[in-house]
């Protein structure tokens, strides 16, 4: 069976770029892409999907590499007085009604229209705020707030050749230093055998997809591979941070068999 990746994402993560690259480098092997909600990551992944862009924390049992920070801003009315400050205090908050304090608004379209009809403001990541697209609206940036970090998050028995070039992908990894032979010509177009571990080296490969395509976890997976992320340190030394995932550097070999 030809080889295909599987990647999903929560509201305001785009992984265009990322699939533009990886399309580039890796066209055999088939890219599916998946919107999904971000209450439905781990039933995504306990699903048909590889990995998954979602905002910390997730579940301890996940393995996650952040990636960056989204910047908290304030989502007010254009007329109001918080939109003729270049930032938002606490103080200012103080002040005012707060519908909903996120970081991230379970309703983020609820929130906003809430606040479209001067019932309050709302607190959420600028890349939510930007998608919504309220031209009523505008955001100030939170001072001193945490903001929210995105990740990339995959399971341990999900782990295989395809998912750690695709980290490689999304850390900037270029095509000279690819750790594999998933885009050397000559290659037999087919996924790993069944029963066997994928090297660091290289999953083989299939038919090229396109952005937005839903589809199946990566056909290049073998039998097997227990859940053990729990129990298991990461790279740092340092045991998982609870409820924020396993923060690795790469990810742990696993296996993959035909789907």
């Amino acid at each position: 069976m030809t080889a295909a990746l599987t990647i999903a994402f929560v509201p305001g993560v785009s992984p265009a770029k990322w699939a533009r690259v990886w399309r580039d480098r890796f066209p055999s092997v088939e890219l599916l892409l998946r919107p999904i909600g971000q209450a439905d990551v781990d039933e995504t992944l306990a699903g048909d999907v590889d990995m998954v862009f979602a905002r910390l924390p997730v579940s301890e049992v996940h393995n996650a590499i952040p990636l960056w920070t989204e910047t908290a801003v304030v989502a007010t009315p254009k007329d109001s007085a918080l939109a003729k400050a270049t930032e938002v205090t606490a103080a200012d908050l103080a002040a005012v009604h707060v519908v909903d304090a996120g970081p991230v608004p379970a309703d983020v379209d609820g929130a906003l229209d809430l606040v479209e009809a001067n019932v309050g403001v709302v607190v959420l990541p600028q890349s939510l705020f930007r998608k919504a697209s309220r031209k009523d609206l505008v955001a100030r940036p939170l001072a001193d707030a945490e903001g929210t970090r995105v990740a990339l998050v995959w399971r341990d028995e999900d782990a295989s050749d395809l998912t750690a070039e695709f980290i490689g992908v999304v850390r900037g990894r270029t095509a000279n230093s690819s750790r594999s032979q998933l885009d050397q010509p000559g290659g037999s177009g087919q996924a790993a055998d069944a029963g066997s571990r994928p090297t660091r080296g290289g999953a083989k490969a299939g038919s090229g997809g396109q952005d937005g395509t839903v589809g199946g976890k990566a056909k290049a997976k073998s039998p097997g591979g227990g859940k053990s992320g729990a129990g298991k340190k990461s790279n740092t030394g340092k045991g998982p941070t609870p409820g924020r995932g396993k923060m690795r550097g790469k990810p742990s070999r696993g296996s993959k068999g035909n789907r």
